[in-house]
């Protein structure tokens, strides 16, 4: 049972959460929404006898970095900017923790933000990978493992009858948005705000995450022309929708979306939001899309669309189908697919698309998550993890809401409910950079910023969250 954000209630889906041959859902088979009651939660001898918190070998690596990289570093939120204080340098990782360059040890709830699903480093990954490597690490032509995980994507995921790999999130984005346009021969689209679709000029209008987490306009660098056609509506919001399709009749490509929004904190749709989108866009000849990067193969085994029913025309997908590589995919119903180079006229290409390696662990980590218990697994840990910290904190006299679904969770630092990117600025930042900080020392590791979504892995144990659950407490009471 997975809680909806802020609200204390509960989605619980009628489609089975154990994978299952390739099976349109029906209208008919759309989630419920249950009274979610906690049970009460069976405490733990836990030892927290830990070293003493120092990260004297990090800053000594950041400062360096900094005079190297932008910011110090490859990817911005990874620059604390928003929590404060010195980033972690991680020297490596194992099933759900990870070390630090100084030795301080992490329980760790980013997972890759998201790939490490089946946990870190995985021995069956690594044994698959380390056979993969002694055949080259790239080909840069056709492989028979390409096939593999296609046929294991396409039997997975609803949407997709054909899929293209690329190598990343961003670039799964942009070329689903140029298929969309390319199907329909129309320009606009509609993308909800604080929901992060990569950094590709067209997307990067209210996109949340790191540019909320760091303050910042949209961007500077992109052009007035490459946003023209990107229309915006609130998350959640239908009336919205169906008025920037009465405005636009005929104008409106696709509408795009996280159905589960990772990217402005965990937000989750309202019970009937992406049903009436899937009815809105059939009726105006639009396309929906949903960006399942972060939701593939973690809510459900075919993604959120399987979880809640609701099968789009085309859906992007990276992280998890790359176990921890870089990844990318997009795919959709056939006759959209066929638009794509070589079939089609639309063009899209990459050197490294289809890398052995990626494909490799993609195979071996979908494989993994297909055995019977993984997302029991999955939902009864972050389960326990979510009540703890809302219980600790609410205990403690703090304003906090949160929810989860399967292995991703989030909480925000306001009474809630959160079902929008507004509803989440409300959010006591300060607040929660001082918690951030509060559980690194006590070596709990979440991602830095309130607006990103937290993951669970099947490497995650009871002692891991009643750890982290003993640390919220302290820390909760010291903030």
């Amino acid at each position: 049972m997975a809680a909806i954000s802020g609200v204390g209630l509960s989605w619980r889906s009628k489609v089975s959460e154990r994978p299952s041959t390739k099976k349109k859902p029906s209208r008919s088979s759309s989630t419920t929404i249950r009274l979610c009651v906690s049970s009460p939660r069976i405490k733990m001898t836990v030892s927290v006898e830990k070293k003493q918190f120092s990260i004297q070998k990090s800053e000594e690596i950041f400062n360096a970095a900094k005079e190297l990289m932008p910011g110090g570093v490859n990817s911005p939120v990874r620059a604390f900017k928003s929590v404060g204080g010195q980033p972690i340098v991680i020297d490596s990782v194992k099933g759900s923790h990870m070390w630090d360059v100084d030795g301080n040890e992490y329980i760790d709830y980013v997972g890759s933000w998201g790939p490490a699903i089946i946990g870190h480093a995985d021995d069956k990954v690594l044994a698959a990978l380390a056979e993969t490597m002694k055949k080259g690490t790239s080909f840069g032509a056709p492989c028979a493992l390409e096939n593999d995980l296609a046929e294991m994507v396409i039997s997975a995921v609803p949407s997709i009858e054909m899929v293209r790999f690329v190598n990343s999130g961003t670039e799964a984005c942009m070329g689903v948005l140029r298929l969309a346009r390319a199907f329909t021969s129309r320009a606009k689209i509609i993308k909800f705000e604080g929901c992060y679709h990569g950094h590709a000029d067209p997307f990067l209008v209210k996109a949340g995450s790191g540019v909320a987490t760091l303050g910042l306009p949209d961007s500077p660098g992109v052009p007035r022309a490459a946003t023209i056609d990107t229309l915006t509506s609130p998350y959640n919001d239908i009336s919205t929708v169906e008025n920037l399709f009465n405005t636009h009749k005929g104008e409106i490509a696709a509408v795009i979306l996280e159905a589960v929004v990772g990217n402005s904190g965990f937000i989750t749709p309202k019970p009937d939001f992406l049903n009436a989108l899937r009815r809105i866009t059939k009726e105006n000849g639009a396309l929906l899309i949903f960006d399942e990067v972060m939701t593939g193969f973690r809510l459900a085994y075919g993604g959120a669309q399987e979880y809640f029913g609701v099968t789009p025309d085309l859906t992007t997908l990276g992280k998890i189908i790359g176990g921890g590589l870089p990844v990318g995919a997009y795919g959709g119903r056939r006759e959209i697919m066929e638009m794509v180079a070589p079939a089609g006229p639309m063009y899209q290409a990459g050197t490294l698309s289809g890398n052995p390696l990626a494909m490799t662990a993609g195979i071996h980590t979908l494989r993994r998550l297909k055995e019977p218990g993984s997302y029991e697994h999955l939902d009864k840990i972050t389960g326990e993890l979510i009540r703890g910290i809302l219980d600790a904190g609410k205990n403690a006299g703090h304003e906090i809401s949160g929810g989860y679904i399967s292995g991703m969770f989030g909480f925000f630092f306001t009474e809630g409910p959160v079902y929008s990117f507004d509803d989440a600025k409300k959010s006591d930042t300060a607040k929660f950079a001082k918690f951030y900080r509060g559980m690194l020392e006590e070596g709990v590791y979440f991602a830095p910023s309130q607006f990103e979504a937290g993951f669970t892995s099947l490497a995650h144990t009871s002692e891991d969250i009643q750890r982290t659950i003993a640390a919220a407490e302290k820390v909760f009471r010291n903030i």
